[in-house]
C-alpha cells in the first residue's frame, strides 16, 4: 500500500493553503496545485490521524464528475504533474491524488442541494418545519424524500470554525442576486442530473455541496470537489426507509461513531481506531465502484 500523505512536504512550490483535506499549492501566478491528502474531518474538526488512500479516492470521483458535466465550466487545466514537480518525491505525494487547475476567485459561499430531510435540514425542520427558512409540508419523518430538491447555501468556514446555513437572501447579501441565482440554477440541475445517473447505479444522493468561483473574465466556474463521499451524503438504495438514518457511503460512519464519545466536537479530534478507518474507507470504495465501476489495476 502507498504510504499515506496527512502532511504533504512540498518545498518546490509555495503554500497557499492547508485546509481540511486539501494541500493547495501556487503555480505560476494563474494555477494551483491541489493535493488531497488522507487526512479526515467531521465535525469540521480534524482528525489526528490519516485514512490511508482517500484522497486517492476522492480526487478519482471528483475528476469522474467533473468529466460527467463537461457542459459545465471546470477549474482543471491541461497541464501535467511532471511538468510542475520535478522532485520525484514530492512527486509521489501527489501522484494521483491531485489536480493542477485555474487559479479562481473562490466565491464566500458553499451551494448546499437537499433532496432529503436529514442532517441538520431535518433538526431544523423539527424545530420550524422549514429548511433554512424554506416551508415544507407537515408530516414528514426523518429521511423523507421532499416534494422537490431544495437549494439552501451555507457560508464556507475556516478551519477549526463550522460552516453554517444561510437563507437565500444573505447570499444574495454577500454576491449579488444575479450571481446567487445563477448558482442556485446551475447546482440544482447537477444535483437532479447526478442524481438521475446514481439512482441507477444503487445510489440515493441525499444532499450534497458545490463550490464556485470566477474567472478573470468573471464568468462562473465550478470549482473544489464535486459529489464525492466528503462533500455528500449516499445512501445505499436497497436500505432505504423513511423514518430513521439510512446506512451511508461516506463519514456516516465516522460521525456516528463520533456521537458515541464524550467528545465536545472540537479540535483536537479522537485518535480514529483501526476498524473506524477501514469501516469509513469501506464506504468510500463501496460508492466509487457502484458510480464508476471497479478500479482498475
Amino acid at each position: 500500500m502507498t504510504r499515506p500523505v496527512f502532511d504533504t512536504a512540498i518545498e518546490s512550490l509555495p503554500l497557499v493553503h492547508r485546509g481540511k483535506v486539501r494541500d493547495v499549492f501556487a503555480v505560476g501566478d494563474d494555477q494551483l496545485l491541489m493535493v488531497a491528502s488522507d487526512r479526515v474531518s467531521a465535525f469540521d474538526v480534524i482528525m489526528p490521524n490519516p485514512a490511508p488512500g482517500k484522497g486517492a479516492l476522492l480526487t478519482d470521483v471528483a475528476l469522474f464528475w467533473f468529466d460527467y458535466f463537461a457542459d459545465i465550466p471546470n477549474h482543471l487545466t491541461e497541464t501535467r504533474l511532471e511538468d510542475v514537480l520535478s522532485n520525484p518525491d514530492e512527486r509521489a505525494q501527489a501522484e494521483g491524488r491531485s489536480m493542477l487547475v485555474k487559479r479562481l476567485t473562490p466565491l464566500p459561499v458553499e451551494a448546499v442541494v437537499r433532496g432529503y430531510l436529514i442532517g441538520s435540514g431535518w433538526l431544523d425542520y423539527q424545530r420550524t418545519g422549514e429548511v433554512c427558512g424554506i416551508g415544507l409540508p407537515k408530516g414528514l419523518q426523518q429521511a423523507s424524500q421532499l416534494p422537490e430538491p431544495l437549494f439552501t447555501p451555507a457560508t464556507k468556514a475556516d478551519v477549526g470554525d463550522h460552516d453554517e446555513n444561510i437563507d437565500f437572501t444573505a447570499m444574495t447579501d454577500r454576491i449579488g442576486v444575479e450571481r446567487a441565482e445563477e448558482i442556485r440554477r446551475i447546482s440544482l440541475d447537477l444535483y437532479r442530473r447526478a442524481a438521475e445517473y446514481a439512482a441507477a447505479r444503487g445510489i440515493i444522493i441525499a444532499d450534497t455541496k458545490f463550490e464556485f468561483g470566477v474567472d478573470e473574465n468573471d464568468q462562473l466556474v465550478l470549482m473544489d470537489e464535486v459529489l464525492t463521499p466528503d462533500s455528500s451524503r449516499f445512501w445505499p438504495a436497497d436500505r432505504y426507509r423513511p423514518g430513521s438514518s439510512p446506512p451511508s457511503f461516506d463519514k456516516q460512519y465516522l460521525r456516528d461513531w463520533l456521537e458515541t464519545l464524550d467528545w465536545d466536537k472540537t479540535a483536537p479530534g479522537p485518535t480514529l481506531p483501526q476498524d473506524v478507518i477501514d469501516g469509513t474507507l469501506a464506504g468510500y470504495r463501496e460508492a466509487r465502484t457502484r458510480l464508476m465501476g471497479p478500479a482498475s489495476g
